[in-house]
């Protein structure tokens, strides 16, 4: 699984005074799960942020991030930011900050049931 190892580092920083983080390997890369919900993930040498769907259309008309695609649907929550977005401590707590404040209202994945 290949991904900056650096930039999640710098996730970390930013997100190194909250208890309820966990580190997933996730989308190709590590996912930061806020409250057992996916918040953040770094895949690549670019974010993917889960930032719900009126933050997304607002951050897709400034040009910096695209939509996540999966199976051929938009993802609507969810953003891949290119890393001239984050590319110093400034503009990467933005993007953790706007992840944090869409985790509370975002849905948990169904866990799924061992038999």
């Amino acid at each position: 699984m290949a991904y900056d190892e650096h930039l999640a580092d710098r996730v970390r920083e930013l997100l190194f005074d909250r208890e309820d983080v966990t580190e997933k390997e996730m989308f190709s890369g590590i996912c930061f799960m806020v409250n057992d919900k996916m918040c953040i993930c770094v895949s690549g040498t670019e974010l993917l942020c889960r930032i719900g769907v009126e933050k997304v259309e607002t951050e897709l008309e400034k040009g910096n991030c695209r939509n996540m695609m999966n199976n051929g649907r938009i993802m609507k929550d969810y953003v891949y930011v290119e890393d001239t977005a984050f590319d110093n401590q400034k503009k990467l707590k933005y993007w953790v900050e706007l992840c944090l404040e869409f985790n509370p209202m975002a849905k948990s994945s169904k866990k799924k049931m061992k038999n």
